[in-house]
């Protein structure tokens, strides 16, 4: 295997023998083998496009689903893998039938392009294994155009995570799919120079802003905006289920279906944000959050003693002593643990075996007591724009930090934490994403009835961020929002933080940092391109870091 698309690959270079999200060496490949075969769907569905036809909603979501699936920390199957792969060569036919009978319509001949493997190649099962160890990464042998195509990939993974979770929420829009579709294909592109590939790039970043706000509208239209909340951290004594992952209409339905059973919910990880929502603040067993980001869930899970509900990614490979605990569902798999079945049209899913699983727990050990904010998304912020400019022009507000993204196990990630402690009292920190955990139970105070630290919401949410900016920037007057007091402090772990910061790159924003350690798929010269073009710097020492963001550096 090779595989370096998150930030905790092996020696910032590449995980070779097993992953160190806990993949294995199988899993990964079949995981390349899935994103080849996708690759020869989207050569087709952009010919098809060439002829004036186009694909299918049914596979523009198989596309996002497939790719979604191998975003880091969601699918450890290998099983599941098989099935898609199978699936995914049913389906390349079909649009490759679709493409030549229509090709022939309207040239009155076969087509005799030249074809690239990912269209053609056809295997079995028992050929998959040492196909996919043909497949993977480093057969792109140019570094440059290897780490441009890989960022390009990377990026369109995260904006199927987020794609789908706007789908199941009925919004959709076809261009994002049919981007999804060109920006893989291009990947198999030999003519195309890597201006053109930078250029892509880009363009996948104006699609990350649609599709967060596309979420965005997906989330609100069904929930409300969100609310500034107090969310209690602490436990009640009756039994618990603990959903984490991303997912608001699995959270909406397993609310609804324990509903005066004497159970209690609670959010986990990046699930927090769903106590914010006024629509399920209606609900009075949710009790609020417990433990802290994904990468504890090895200590909280044993902990809580009740079921685990994994709605999308995050999911850290389990201990034995909990494993028959965590149920899966959507695209997140696990060899051994019971997965939740797709909803059926028009219906929900049956959450029956988590609540069955909850009814004889003990209730959850205590971890903590308090509370965290929550709730600051646009809306929020936006309502109190005049405070908030106020306090900039009194001197009250500084400036503020953009401290989105991910968090992740390793040492250095405690940079961040030290950041907000160094920052002054008079800048405020903007968050979104799991993050947030490095410093969201710090005792930050207030400016003026402002929290210092401004939760957005889950990581599709920087898109509030964003949002946020361009309406501050129309409120004081200026035409670039790189002029505004804002600074960016970005921690990235998986490819929806890829997606994040390839929106802010199209948005313009200059001078990110990020950390804490910058990707090993970016190449040096693809690195100088957005040195050059966007200052784009790593994290380094806090409190040095922190002068340089106070002086707009």
């Amino acid at each position: 295997m090779f595989c370096y698309q998150c930030e905790e690959t092996a020696k910032n270079e590449g995980c070779t023998i097993k992953g160190v999200c806990g993949k294995t060496a199988e899993t990964a490949n079949l995981q390349d083998l899935l994103v080849y075969v996708l690759k020869g769907i989207s050569f087709y569905g952009e010919k098809l496009r060439e002829l004036g036809s186009d694909t299918s909603e049914e596979i523009d979501v198989f596309i996002t689903k497939g790719l979604f699936a191998t975003v880091t920390n969601t699918n450890f199957d290998s099983d599941d893998f098989v099935e898609l792969i199978d699936e995914a060569q049913e389906i390349r036919e079909e649009v490759a039938d679709k493409f030549n009978r229509l090709y022939k319509e309207q040239n009155g001949s076969e087509y005799q392009g030249s074809l690239p493997p990912q269209a053609t190649w056809k295997g079995s099962r028992d050929e998959y294994d040492d196909k996919a160890f043909e497949v993977g990464i480093l057969t792109t042998e140019n570094e440059d155009v290897r780490s441009l195509r890989e960022l390009l990939t990377y990026g369109i993974k995260g904006i199927a995570a987020y794609n789908d979770h706007a789908y199941v929420l009925d919004k959709k829009d076809k261009e994002i799919f049919n981007f999804m579709q060109k920006g893989l294909a291009a990947t198999l592109d030999d003519s195309l120079s890597a201006d053109e590939l930078t250029g892509l790039v880009l363009e996948c970043g104006e699609y990350g802003v649609k599709t967060m706000a596309l979420l965005d509208e997906a989330n609100t239209s069904a929930y409300g905006h969100p609310e500034p909340t107090e969310v209690n951290i602490g436990v009640g004594d009756r039994p618990g289920i603990l959903v984490s992952g991303h997912d608001l209409k699995d959270f909406e339905e397993l609310l609804e279906q324990t509903k005066d059973t004497g159970i209690d919910i609670y959010t986990h990880g990046e699930m927090l944000p769903a106590n914010s929502y006024p629509e399920f603040k209606k609900y009075d067993h949710l009790k609020g959050n417990y433990g802290g980001s994904w990468w504890k869930q090895k200590e909280e899970f044993e902990k809580f003693n009740g079921p685990i509900l994994m709605t999308t990614n995050c999911l850290v490979p389990p201990k034995d002593s909990y494993k028959d605990k965590v149920f899966t569902t959507g695209v997140v798999g696990f060899d051994g643990m019971t997965h939740i079945a797709d909803r059926p049209e028009g219906g929900s899913k049956d959450f029956s075996p988590v609540i069955e699983a909850a009814k004889n727990a003990a209730a959850p050990e205590e971890l903590e007591t308090g509370i965290v904010h929550g709730g600051f998304a646009h809306n929020t912020v936006l309502s109190i724009a005049d405070k908030v400019i106020e306090a900039i022009q009194n001197g009250d507000i500084s400036r503020f930090v953009v401290m989105g993204g991910c968090d992740g196990r390793l040492k250095n990630r405690d940079y961040f934490t030290d950041v907000a402690k160094e920052l002054p009292e008079n800048a405020v920190i903007l968050t979104a994403g799991c993050a947030k955990y490095r410093y969201n139970k710090l005792d930050l105070g207030d400016i003026g009835g402002i929290p210092r630290v401004l939760d957005a919401g889950q990581c599709n949410d920087s898109y509030s961020l964003v949002v946020i900016a361009q309406k501050l920037a129309e409120a004081v007057g200026v035409d670039d929002i790189n002029d505004l007091p804002i600074s960016y402090d970005i921690a990235w772990y998986e490819q929806k933080a890829v997606i994040v910061l390839l929106a802010l790159l199209s948005l313009g924003v200059k001078g990110i940092r990020l950390g804490p350690r910058l990707p090993a798929f970016v190449s040096e010269n693809v690195l100088n391109v957005l040195v050059d073009k966007f200052d784009i710097k790593p994290t380094g020492d806090a409190q040095e870091d922190v002068e340089a963001i106070m002086a707009g550096n």
